[in-house]
């Protein structure tokens, strides 16, 4: 490493290679026009690319827009990108993206775009991406981002921005190496997605066999005299008569015309949702005045995740929360529910916490004998899920409304067996979380290797060095050996019975 590198606090690099600055290594470098062109069209011959379609695997075309000719022109006679370029987000949320671009035609830049056009006896387009991708080279382009909401990097500091220059033939050895790793992390990454993807399935899939008896087919042939669901109903109206503490005069629930809908076990009961609560509301409707603390004030990104999250939240005053009426502000045991956008997520309140919320969210109030924790997970399964989503109204955002809501069919099963489900259920429900936890933490381990790998590709320790365990470490999962090791060989539980 020369004097110079050191006093100017550039990484080590190899001693064959030197260097230089983006503006000395490129035979231009120009962003797209600064001034949007109104008359954007949905076809057409030109197409307008602009960040949200540079990507660092390449260019993304799927929302491409496109220009008239005369439009197109003015723009190209400026900026004028060639098949090889190496085209980098200067502006937006995704600055620091960047890909070749690989289209053999005209096309028209947005500012928020720059093309790098590498002097061929000097620099390998994809060597430079890949550089403006990797740790170093993110590091050395923004170092000094300027904006405070949109991140965007000025014209001059990309110019200057250093960049190494290493043997052409070094430059094509290293590029494909980075591609090769990179071909076995992808691999690995989508075998992660698709374990991820068979596991919301998996879960679905249980949820529908709770509601449907099946789970507990083999418990309900052991215990054939157990009570059955209309008692348990019986009692459930009976309480929710005397317990009524609500606003005015009480009013019997909203019943359920049960044809048409599946068979059920012979001991259980179609009921409305209605029935088996004793009140359903939603948050407050008059618009929070948002303090910076106070009472916390959860929306349905605090919820969405089927949990509690408290981090993050908004607050609203004292005086405003002790106004709320009781029955649309939640407490411990009420289940909430969303309504709103990602409607039919459902959850039981288990925190102690003070909190109010939007109007977005359901509260479901259940008293002594409301079978809670069986209607959580009957409310997540899918046969609830397409019930909201006949009922929900709306376009831009879909709106499940209360009065469609208490009349949601719920398949009750007998109070014995509500507990038998409930435990098998968490059972692999608990399983399935901890293999999601996995799952994630691998994918973000996948994205630390692919910045390992081209922090040594731009330091000189990539060539040679042994690489073939990276896709090891990045297991996937299969759901039925998980089941077996959890259950053993012979369960009769096995994850994969209602896949």
């Amino acid at each position: 490493m020369s004097a110079m590198q050191e006093l100017n606090g550039l990484p080590r690099i190899p001693s064959a290679w030197r260097w230089s600055t983006i503006r000395n290594a490129c035979l231009k470098v120009q962003d797209g026009t600064h001034f949007s062109p109104q008359n954007q069209l949905a076809q057409g011959a030109y197409r307008y690319i602009t960040a949200k379609n540079v990507r660092p695997f390449g260019l993304d075309l799927s929302n491409v827009s496109y220009l008239a000719e005369d439009e197109h022109r003015a723009i190209y006679k400026r900026c004028d990108p060639k098949k090889g370029d190496v085209l980098l987000v200067k502006d937006g949320v995704n600055t620091g993206d960047a890909a070749v671009n690989t289209l053999d035609e005209e096309f028209s830049l947005l500012s928020s775009v720059c093309l790098l056009r590498p002097r061929p006896e000097l620099l390998f387009s994809q060597f430079l991406r890949y550089y403006l991708l990797s740790p170093v080279g993110y590091r050395m382009l923004t170092g000094q981002m300027t904006g405070t909401a949109i991140k965007r990097i000025i014209l001059g500091r990309i110019k200057e921005s250093p960049v190494p220059i290493a043997p052409l033939d070094e430059q094509r050895t290293i590029v494909a190496e980075i591609e090769k790793q990179f071909s076995r992390l992808d691999e690995a990454v989508a075998n992660l997605k698709r374990v991820k993807a068979n596991l919301k399935r998996y879960k679905a899939s249980v949820l529908k066999a709770a509601v449907e008896g099946k789970l507990t087919e083999d418990w309900r042939k052991q215990h054939p005299d157990v009570e059955p669901a209309s008692k348990l109903l019986e009692r459930i109206l009976a309480e929710r008569r005397a317990k009524w503490d609500g606003r005015g005069k009480y009013k019997e629930p909203d019943t359920l015309d049960a044809s048409g809908l599946p068979l059920l076990p012979n001991s259980w009961e179609w009921v409305s949702l209605d029935q088996l609560l004793l009140n359903i509301t939603d948050g407050d409707h008059q618009p929070p005045p948002q303090t910076n603390s106070g009472v916390p004030f959860l929306v349905i990104g605090n919820v969405r995740s089927g949990k509690l999250k408290f981090e993050g939240s908004r607050f609203v005053s004292r005086q405003y929360a002790d106004g709320v009426d009781g029955f649309r502000k939640p407490t411990r045991g009420d289940i909430l529910y969303t309504l709103v956008g990602s409607f039919g997520i459902a959850l039981r309140v288990d925190s102690d916490q003070e909190f109010c919320i939007q109007r977005h969210i359901g509260v479901f109030r259940p008293h002594k004998l409301s079978p809670t924790a069986y209607l959580v997970h009957a409310l997540n399964s899918l046969f609830i899920f397409l019930q909201a989503t006949k009922v929900a109204t709306g376009t831009a955002q879909k709106t499940v409304p209360l009065v469609g809501l208490r009349r949601f069919a719920i398949p009750l099963a007998p109070q014995a067996e509500q507990q038998q489900i409930v435990t098998e259920v968490e059972r692999r429900l608990s399983i399935i979380e901890e293999l999601e936890t996995s799952v994630e933490a691998n994918l973000t381990r996948a994205d630390r290797l692919r910045q390992s790998i081209l922090s040594q590709a731009f330091s000189g320790r990539l060539l040679g060095r042994d690489t073939k365990h990276i896709p090891d470490i990045l297991p996937t999962f299969s759901i039925a050996a998980e089941g077996q090791a959890r259950y053993g060989k012979d369960s009769r539980a096995p994850l994969c019975q209602y896949e």
